[in-house]
């Protein structure tokens, strides 16, 4: 647990460094290559996190999906549990939980085999993943076996990561670099 939190100072440090203009150039690039991906392209439905502080930005691939005609989800916190509501505009979106924007008021969905938008704090090349430390995903995946790819930046990606039993690790991680 200790080494996680250093893990998350220690990349929430490399956030700050850039600019929102390097955020979103890099976003772009990332979007489109997790854009491309054939699970993207197959997928009808789609859990998207919503980003916030430097994270990738979901918003490209979101908007992507609906040119699409994809219908497209995101998550809210209720108690110790997420939830997902339809997406059909950012105006549904207000700060929730932590002030991350989560939608104030839709349709919850539960969808059978959508496609999951992981975020994370930290990646390594074997998809080990650290999340933000509420276990949210963990949780929802342990009962949801659906397809689920994360996205990041480069910088995000370390030579290793600590691994729990209770963690779930994505399909596949992109970057603006590469998917692995």
């Amino acid at each position: 647990m200790e080494a996680k939190k250093v893990i998350r100072k220690q990349v929430f440090a490399r956030r700050a460094e850039h600019t929102d203009e390097q955020i979103v150039k890099m976003s772009s690039i990332v979007a489109e290559k997790f854009i491309n991906l054939p699970v993207f392209q197959e997928a009808k439905e789609i859990y998207a996190y919503v980003d916030y502080n430097h994270e990738v930005s979901t918003r490209p691939i979101i908007e992507a999906a609906w040119k699409a005609g994809k219908k497209v989800a995101g998550p809210k916190v209720v108690g110790k549990d997420m939830v997902f509501y339809q997406l059909e505009s950012f105006d549904q979106l207000e700060p929730g939980y932590f002030n991350i924007p989560e939608p104030a008021r839709g349709e919850i969905v539960d969808w059978e085999y959508p496609l999951m938008i992981m975020p994370g704090v930290a990646f390594d090349n074997q998809r080990h993943r650290v999340g933000y430390g509420g276990g949210f995903y963990d949780r929802f995946l342990e009962v949801h076996n659906i397809p689920k790819v994360a996205i990041a930046f480069e910088f995000q990606m370390m030579e290793e990561v600590p691994v729990e039993p209770t963690d779930i690790l994505p399909d596949a991680v992109v970057t603006e670099k590469r998917v692995y």
